[in-house]
C-alpha cells in the first residue's frame, strides 16, 4: 500500500491538510457517525493522504459517508473486549469504522506489552480500515514495535490461478528510530491494492504490466478491464505473496470467527447496509521486555546507517521502508494534499449535500 504513485496526481489541485482534515471530519459526522468514528476515520485517512498513499486516503471519505448512512458500517458503535488471557484480548467492533476498531485495539495492545512484554489483539465485526500502516505507527510512536494484518474480500487469484480467492490482505509493521521517523512497512499482498487500480482509472492512466488480470486470468493495463489482481512477486514468484496473504488470512479469521476473504460481502456493490464483519489483528513487542533501551536504539540505528549507506546499483537509491513516505509528508505539508478528479467530484458532491463549505474550486 505504500508509495503509491504520488508524483502522478494533478499538481494543481492541493488542498492544506488542516483544511482536509476539517472537512473530513465534518462531512463523516453529517453521515451519522459519533465524534470517536468522525475522529478515527479521519485521523486514518489523513495519515494515508499525508504520506502520498493516495488510494486509501481521503478519497476513500464518499465511500464511508455511504456505508455509515445506510447502515454498513455502525457510526455509533458499543465497542467490547469480549476476552481477555494473558497478553492478549478480542475486541468485538459491533461493525464499527476498522479504523475506529483498530486504532482501540492497538491502545490495548500497547497498554499490555508496556506490562507483559508483548500484547495481541484480535478484532472481529469491523469494516475497511484503510492503509494498515496507521496502526503499527502508533506502537511505534509509543516506543514500541506494531504490527497489523487484516483480510478482505476475494479480489486476489492464487499463483497460477484464474478466481479470486485472497484479499489485499496488507501486512503492516512499524519500529521506533531514535531522533528520527519509525521505520514503517505498510505493504499489500498483492501486486497492486484494488483502490490503486481505481486511482488509476480515475486519472485515466494505464496500469503497470503484472499488476492485474482480466475474467480470464490474463494480464492486463487497463483498470476497466481488472477483475482480478495478481499476488505479490507476479507472474514469476507470486506464490511467496500467496503465501502471506494466506499468514493475514489465518490471523485475521481463525483467531476471530471473522469470514474468510471469499465468503465475505464485496466493499463495492449494492448492498450497503449489511455489515461486512471483518476480522483484523494486531500486536505490539515492547523492545525492554528483552534487551535494555540503549541496545535496541543501537542496533536499529546502526542497521540503518548501514542500510542506506550500502552501494546502490547505477540510477538506484537505497532507502528504508517509510523514508520515501517521510519525505513525501514533508513535501506536501509544504505543497499541499493533491487530490485526484473523482474525488474532486465526491467533494464537491457532499458540499452541495450537506452545506459543508467548499475546500475545492
Amino acid at each position: 500500500m505504500m508509495s503509491d504513485a504520488a508524483s502522478n496526481l494533478p499538481s494543481n489541485i492541493r488542498v492544506a491538510a488542516e483544511s482536509l482534515e476539517k472537512f473530513c471530519r465534518e462531512a463523516i459526522r453529517t453521515a451519522g457517525a459519533d465524534r470517536p468514528t468522525a475522529d478515527a476515520a479521519t485521523r486514518a485517512m489523513m495519515h494515508a493522504s499525508r504520506l502520498g498513499i493516495d488510494s486509501h486516503g481521503v478519497r476513500m471519505l464518499a465511500h464511508y459517508r455511504r456505508a455509515i448512512s445506510k447502515g454498513r458500517v455502525n457510526g455509533r458503535p458499543e465497542l467490547r473486549f469480549t476476552r481477555e488471557f494473558g497478553s492478549t484480548a478480542l475486541l468485538d467492533a459491533d461493525n464499527a469504522h476498522g479504523a475506529l476498531a483498530t486504532y482501540a485495539a492497538m491502545k490495548r495492545a500497547i497498554a499490555i506489552a508496556d506490562r507483559a512484554g508483548l500484547g495481541a489483539v484480535a478484532i472481529q465485526n469491523s469494516s475497511h480500515f484503510g492503509a494498515a500502516g496507521a496502526y503499527p505507527l502508533v506502537a511505534a510512536e509509543a516506543g514500541m514495535i506494531g504490527f497489523c494484518v487484516c483480510n478482505a474480500d476475494a479480489i486476489v487469484r492464487l499463483h497460477g490461478g484464474a478466481e479470486k480467492f485472497h484479499g489485499t490482505n496488507p501486512i503492516a509493521a512499524a519500529v521506533p528510530v531514535p531522533g528520527e521517523r519509525p521505520w514503517l512497512l505498510d505493504v499489500p499482498t498483492s501486486a497492486m491494492p484494488l483502490q490503486r487500480v481505481n486511482l488509476y482509472k480515475s486519472l485515466g492512466k494505464r496500469l503497470p504490466p503484472g499488476m492485474a488480470s482480466d475474467a480470464e486470468g490474463k494480464d492486463t493495463d487497463d483498470p476497466s478491464k481488472v477483475a482480478m489482481l495478481v499476488p505479490l512477486g507476479g507472474e514469476t514468484v507470486g506464490y511467496k505473496g500467496a503465501g502471506l496473504a494466506g499468514l493475514a488470512e489465518i490471523l485475521s479469521t481463525a483467531l476471530t470467527g471473522m469470514g474468510l476473504s471469499f465468503e465475505l460481502i464485496g466493499m463495492v456493490g449494492d448492498d450497503l447496509s449489511t455489515p461486512r464483519r471483518l476480522g483484523a489483528f494486531v500486536m505490539v513487542i515492547n523492545p525492554t521486555a528483552f534487551v535494555d533501551k540503549d541496545v535496541f536504539d543501537a542496533r536499529i540505528l546502526r542497521y540503518l546507517a548501514a542500510l542506506r549507506g550500502s552501494r546502490s546499483a547505477a540510477g538506484g537509491t537505497v532507502l528504508a521502508p517509510g523514508d520515501r513516505e517521510w519525505a513525501e509528508e514533508e513535501r506536501r505539508r509544504k505543497e499541499g494534499i493533491p487530490l485526484d478528479p473523482q474525488t474532486v467530484r465526491d467533494f464537491a458532491d457532499i458540499s452541495q449535500e450537506t452545506g459543508i463549505a467548499s475546500i475545492v474550486s
